[in-house]
């Protein structure tokens, strides 16, 4: 008995606070796409959200990238510190992610430009 009792209370509350106008709060404005197409060209406009998007997710993947190295990075430090790898690998760890890194940032400044 008492749940009901909540539920229709509840249920009226809702219907008395929807009533009001400040409950209805204007929702903000969609962010345009990068490419700014004209007003009423949709497919334009799906074409900019889908290339912004494949931007975002390459640079998702760069980031991963970023942090995969840092954590190999890291692993190979402690494995030296502890006298399990030579100092030399974690010398060639850190040239090797630099290099696999900037070649990562070129190939994803190059294909925001062809995207």
């Amino acid at each position: 008995m008492m749940k009901t009792i909540n539920k229709g209370s509840a249920a009226i509350g809702l219907l008395a606070m929807s009533a009001y106008q400040s409950v209805w709060a204007a929702l903000p404005t969609p962010v345009a796409p990068s490419t700014a197409p004209a007003a009423g060209d949709w497919i334009s406009l799906i074409k900019g959200y889908i290339k912004d998007g494949g931007l975002v997710l390459g640079l998702a993947i760069a980031v991963l990238g970023f942090l995969w190295i840092a954590y190999l990075g890291f692993s190979k430090f402690n494995e030296a510190r502890q006298g399990k790898a030579e100092w030399a690998e974690v010398g060639v760890l850190g040239i090797v992610g630099a290099i696999v890194l900037i070649f990562a940032s070129y190939l994803l400044t190059e294909a925001a430009g062809v995207i």
